[in-house]
């Protein structure tokens, strides 16, 4: 059995009702499965102004393989009406696996871990609230230490 964490997302239609079908959905594949509070968030990313999202992240145990889960959160999707008419377009339901136990993986469509999700706020602070202790295993950072360096200001560059 493998912890695994999922990013949700939505910003189409009724984003939460979107979010609690995903969730309910995944009760039957993970384990143990706990929901994150819901956030909304400006849109990144996005080539045309798009509405706010609501964004969440879950945590539970499966035995299913990266692939098998992938294909199980594309079916969610498109069970909500999910159309990728081009990359980042405003969608009813998004749902990215983040990570998944110690794996790393780099396929044809699937990346594990997320290619992207320790710049992301939207994902590491819905994601800190239930699974801080939760650890990247390309840099071995816990999800509460990429939160921090995500949240840490920046300092000033000189210019010359």
């Amino acid at each position: 059995m493998d912890r695994v964490a999922i990013a949700l997302g939505s910003n189409l239609g009724d984003r939460a009702a979107h979010l609690d079908f995903a969730v309910a959905r995944l009760t039957a594949s993970i384990q143990n499965l706990r929901i994150s509070s819901y956030y909304e968030t400006e849109p990144v990313d996005v080539p045309n102004p798009q509405p706010a999202f609501l964004n969440a992240a879950c945590v539970g145990g499966t035995a299913l393989s990266a692939r098998a889960l992938l294909t199980l959160l594309h079916a969610i999707e498109h069970e909500r009406g999910r159309e990728r008419s081009f990359q980042n377009a405003a969608r009813t339901l998004d749902l990215d696996l983040i990570l998944l136990g110690s794996l790393v993986l780099d396929e044809e469509g699937l990346i594990v871990p997320h290619p992207r999700f320790r710049e992301r706020r939207f994902v590491l602070e819905p994601l800190a609230e239930i699974a801080p202790d939760m650890v990247d295993p390309v840099t071995g950072s816990t999800v509460a230490d990429l939160l921090r360096r995500v949240l840490r200001p920046r300092a000033a560059r000189p210019t010359t």
